[in-house]
C-alpha cells in the first residue's frame, strides 16, 4: 500500500468540450508534472477537437464553446494571456515538454465523426481505448474526469 499523502500519478479523464474545463485540465496536469508527478491526459467525446491538426491556420480550440463567459474561446484565452493565465497552447507546449502522456480515445473520436481526420503532430499522441487508459492509471494514484 502506498504510504504517501499523495497520489503516485494523475489520470484526467477530459471529455468536457467547453474550452475553460479543458483549459483547467491542463491547468492541473502541468502543475502534477512540475511537482513530478506523472500525468496522463485522455481526451474522449467533445474534448478530442482539441488534438485535430490545424485548418485554414486555425486550432480546432479557438472554436469551442466557453461555459461561464459571454467570450469566445480565444477571446478568453486572450484574456488569460494578458493576465498572466497561462494560454492554451503554452499549457499545451508545458505538458508536452514535461511528458504529460497524450492519450485520445479511438471510441471518441468514432462518436465524433473525427476517426478520419488529421490530429495535431506537435503533441505525442497515444490512439487507445478505455481499457488502455484504465491499464495505465495507478492503482495509488486519482483519476480525475473533467
Amino acid at each position: 500500500m502506498n504510504t504517501n499523502a499523495h497520489p503516485d500519478k494523475l489520470s484526467i479523464i477530459v471529455y468536457s468540450g467547453m474550452f475553460d474545463k479543458v483549459h483547467y485540465a491542463l491547468v492541473m496536469a502541468s502543475a502534477a508534472a512540475a511537482v513530478g508527478r506523472p500525468v496522463t491526459l485522455f481526451f474522449t467525446m467533445d474534448a478530442c477537437v482539441v488534438l485535430e491538426a490545424e485548418k485554414d491556420g486555425s486550432v480546432a480550440w479557438a472554436h469551442m464553446p466557453v461555459s461561464q463567459d459571454a467570450m469566445s474561446a480565444s477571446e478568453l484565452d486572450a484574456d488569460y494571456g494578458k493576465r498572466g493565465i497561462a494560454t492554451f497552447e503554452e499549457l499545451m507546449e508545458a505538458c508536452v515538454a514535461m511528458d504529460v502522456k497524450f492519450m485520445v480515445c479511438e471510441m471518441g473520436l468514432r462518436a465524433r465523426g473525427l476517426e478520419d481526420e488529421p490530429l495535431r503532430d506537435d503533441i505525442p499522441l497515444e490512439e487507445g481505448g478505455v481499457v488502455t487508459f484504465l491499464n495505465d492509471a495507478s492503482k495509488d494514484g486519482a483519476v480525475i474526469f473533467v
